[in-house]
């Protein structure tokens, strides 16, 4: 019996390594722009991307010469457009750059130097699942406890004033694990939430991360930075529909968490 058990472990042992290795080795690594490299060339990029298909796990390898060059990585289309990397998601500058593709959706690359950006060294991907592989289950994150806050308090988010909502922000010190809630007129606006500081400034509803239209909208703050809320109606986003958000992280203990929740509980059943 003993004999048949280690038998039947090496067995499950060996499809497990076979199992990672395939996984493995079924993701590509693609040099940007082949034997030219990572240079400044108009169209090029695009061309180069056209009938690639970018999967979740894939890699894209930059090379080019480190003392002239960059890799910036940027959040949104309208900053690739306009060539802007003064807000950068990531920026690589070691001339032999791997990238990993860990999520879906397009990403956004372009050389810091704006000129050379402008004369085409600039490359947006769209990343998917890889259909021949299951989704991994997601890490469940532990946030800690947070407060609520009602956009725009009474007057929630129906106010068209270009300085109303910044000026709401400016007063709040907002953190990981906060909510905020958004109540409205469901038949005449919506949420939409976006990436970048340029699509904010020109109301671009083009490429939302998130889009809600209920009339009473939560959204959880589940990361740190700067997060961004428009009405998808430009008119209306133009007259002052629109909010930013600075996100930091919590610097309450656990207990104080804790106390804090409590506390937020108490106030609710009042």
């Amino acid at each position: 019996m003993s004999t048949t058990k280690k038998i039947f472990g090496f067995m499950l042992l060996m499809i497990t390594i076979f199992t990672v290795l395939l996984s493995c080795c079924s993701a590509t690594v693609y040099k940007v722009g082949d034997s030219d490299g990572w240079t400044a060339k108009d169209g090029m990029y695009r061309h180069w991307a056209e009938g690639k298909e970018f999967h979740v796990g894939d890699s894209l390898v930059f090379e080019y010469d480190r003392n002239f060059n960059d890799v910036t990585q940027v959040f949104g289309a309208l900053e690739l457009e306009y060539c802007d990397s003064s807000s950068p998601k990531a920026v690589y500058n070691t001339g032999h750059d791997v990238v990993a593709l860990k999520e879906p959706g397009y990403h956004h690359f372009m050389s810091s130097n704006q000129s050379q950006c402008v004369s085409g060294q600039r490359l947006d991907v769209l990343v998917v699942n890889d259909p021949s592989l299951p989704n991994p289950p997601l890490p469940r994150k532990i946030l800690p406890f947070g407060k609520t806050y009602k956009v725009g308090d009474s007057e929630g988010w129906n106010v068209y004033d270009s300085d109303f909502y910044n000026k709401w922000s400016e007063e709040k010190q907002l953190h990981v694990g906060d909510s905020l809630l958004f109540e409205y007129n469901n038949e005449a606006n919506d949420i939409l939430e976006i990436s970048g500081d340029l699509e904010f400034k020109a109301c671009d509803p083009t490429s939302p991360v998130a889009e809600h239209k209920t009339g009473h909208d939560l959204f959880r703050l589940t990361e740190p930075g700067v997060h961004y809320f428009i009405s998808s109606k430009t008119s209306h986003c133009e007259a002052g529909l629109k909010l930013r958000v600075v996100v930091s992280v919590s610097k309450l203990s656990p207990i104080d968490r804790l106390i804090r929740w409590l506390r937020t509980l108490r106030l609710h059943h009042l």
